[in-house]
């Protein structure tokens, strides 16, 4: 197969799938025959993309395939098609080899659910694959910009999936309209490069006086997507969804796609430097503040979620350091150990049926195939040495300190100690903590859903060495070194680890940790922050505006349509219908007008 047929087919399978699920209603509604349809035309388009991933690095060009769209004039506005590249093949191949992980593990997680709410799971998975795909193969960002949406509204279905519960139809509610906030400057930025340019494209920096607005607008469609502090707030509550779905949407495609489009779109950031700067300093923020919340959180899935909002921080960090390897080696890495983390998550949450990190107990002798998977991503996660994150995150840390962001710099490393102390948190209660009664009669997870794992397991240990490859497809050296930057990462890593044994392994200390901090971080500052301005300043303006519209503009337009209305019943008053009444008006309007010719040739 060519490059192009290669590419289309890793959409038009997902595509075909999804088309055949929603509108063959008995094929919908046959459960686990829909999920392996999907399940095998996600591994199908995996191995597509696998090839496709071969043939770019046995050094196959780059590749543009695209169609007119919007043509006006004879002049093409607008096109569709796919772009091949390191960049693109490289990312693909991660989504869909998670994406394919999550499909085989539903046939095993999803197995309980009723037949057609698994026929209408699979086949939004398949959507989610096909939009994902979309935005990865873009050619310019308009494309992209639809995939996003698209990929939107796929997360908006997915994490609604339970729609008869209350709290999942509000976070599904609030993932949407808070992307959808972040989206309109995302947008607004289109139409700016778009006026400066007459373009869409990727490689050409927009010229003063924009040259920092494009990219500043089109920052904050990140920071939406990609969950950065203050627009973080959905991300937690998008843990509504089925397990298998926060694996999809935190690893390889809703809050990937932010830090892509960096990646992307990078001669549009890189021409904006004050702009990087910002975003080494979000990134640091919001890592900082994420694993801070996540220490507090008894639900595993959330402490994943501010796990993922954190490491998120440290790409968008080392992104606006300069490093585009650094962000996107994080970005490659954490799909496979956090996919493996929420995998693994879901697995306890199927063995004792509860979210909640005291009710798992004593899961280490009841599960311990997963257990062990799981522990292996939280190594990853944590940075331990030689496993993925610590090679990815050393990295990214190492060209913080490169370009000489030290503030941010010592915000991430603050950040990785926690990570690894809240991660031990958790593996210690759930795993080693005394059993719970929910705990008693857990079971090992099925091969449908161990299998998965496993492969992801390798990666979490093992993804690190793809670092050299993707520094090939950049056209990048990279040699691993280990550097004072490196070795201090790695002590307060081993550092967090330790002090996490010490507290809840040894169980040498009693009370709870900082109960002030604690509380309030529970009590949602962010969220209350954003109510309230919803409440007190949103709301107030839109009353405001709304009588204004009904009272003001509406009144004024009103009050012409009544003065046309009276002078129209008072001319009505001249139209008698008799003859002789309009022979007259004709003889009055000609001494009218004779009179007038008189008086201005006289003048």
């Amino acid at each position: 197969m060519t490059t192009l047929s290669l590419s289309l087919a890793v959409l038009g399978m997902p595509l075909a799938c999804f088309v055949l699920l929603a509108l063959a209603w008995p094929l919908r509604h046959a459960g686990r025959v829909a999920g392996w349809l999907s399940a095998g035309t996600a591994v199908a388009s995996f191995a597509a993309s696998a090839a496709l991933l071969a043939r770019v690095l046995g050094g196959q060009g780059p590749l543009t395939w695209t169609v007119p769209w919007l043509v006006h004039g004879g002049r093409t506005i607008a096109e569709l098609g796919v772009h091949v590249d390191g960049i693109s093949a490289s990312m693909l191949a991660v989504v869909t080899l998670v994406a394919a992980s999550v499909q085989v593990y539903s046939l095993g997680y999803m197995a309980s659910e009723p037949k057609p709410d698994q026929g209408r799971y699979f086949a939004w998975h398949s959507l989610f694959i096909v939009a994902m795909g979309g935005l990865v193969l873009a050619p310019d960002l308009l494309q992209l910009f639809l995939a996003w949406e698209l990929v939107g509204l796929c997360s908006y279905l997915l994490i609604g999936f339970y729609w008869t519960k209350p709290s999942a139809g509000r976070a599904a509610v609030k993932a949407f309209w808070v992307t959808k906030f972040a989206d309109m400057g995302l947008l607004l930025g289109l139409v700016v490069l778009y006026g400066a340019t007459g373009a869409f494209s990727f490689e050409q920096a927009a010229p003063d006086p924009v040259t920092t607005l494009v990219p500043a607008l089109l920052f904050v469609g990140v920071m939406g997507k990609s969950a950065q502090v203050p627009l973080h707030i959905w991300l937690p509550d998008a843990m509504e969804g089925p397990t298998p779905v926060s694996a999809l949407l935190h690893a390889a495609t809703m809050v990937a796609a932010g830090v892509f489009l960096v990646v992307r779109a990078y001669p549009l950031f890189e021409a904006a430097p004050a702009l990087l700067t910002f975003m080494a300093w979000l990134g640091a923020i919001t890592a900082l503040v994420a694993a801070v919340t996540a220490v507090v959180q008894d639900d595993i899935k959330k402490v994943l979620a501010y796990s993922t909002c954190s490491q998120l921080g440290y790409m968008v960090a080392a992104l606006g350091s300069g490093s585009l390897l650094g962000g996107y080696f994080h970005l490659t890495t954490h799909a496979f150990f956090k996919a493996l983390l929420f995998l693994g998550a879901g697995a306890a949450i199927h063995a004792v049926h509860s979210n909640s990190i005291h009710d798992m107990g004593g899961l280490w002798t009841k599960t311990r195939a997963s257990a062990v998977l799981f522990i292996a991503g939280a190594l990853a996660l944590a940075g331990f040495p030689l496993f993925a994150g610590f090679f990815s995150k050393d990295l990214a840390l190492e060209e913080l300190a490169h370009a000489g962001h030290w503030g941010p710099l010592g915000l991430l490393l603050a950040a990785a100690g926690l990570t690894a102390f809240y991660m031990t948190r958790v593996v210690a209660i759930a795993f080693f903590g005394p059993p719970s009664e929910k705990a008693a009669h857990a079971h090992e997870a099925p091969a449908t859903m161990l299998l998965p794992m496993a492969v992801l397991g390798l990666l979490a240990v093992g993804g690190g060495l793809s670092g050299g490859t993707l520094a090939g497809l950049w056209g990048q050296p990279y040699h691993f070194a280990l550097t004072p930057v490196g070795i201090a990462a790695t002590l307060v890593g081993l550092g967090g680890i330790g002090l996490g044994v010490l507290r809840y392994g040894t169980r040498s200390w009693t009370g709870d940790l900082l109960p002030g901090l604690r509380a309030f971080i529970l009590s949602g500052p962010v969220d209350r922050f954003w109510l309230g301005a919803w409440r007190q300043g949103l709301l107030p303006v839109a009353r405001a505006v709304g009588w204004f519209d009904r009272y003001v503009i509406d009144g004024l337009i009103n009050l012409v349509g009544v003065a046309f209305l009276d002078a129209g019943r008072r001319v009505r008053a001249l139209q008698t219908g008799r003859a002789q009444d309009y022979v007259l008006a004709v003889l009055l309007g000609v001494v009218a007008f004779v009179a007038w010719g008189v008086v201005g040739g006289a003048g």
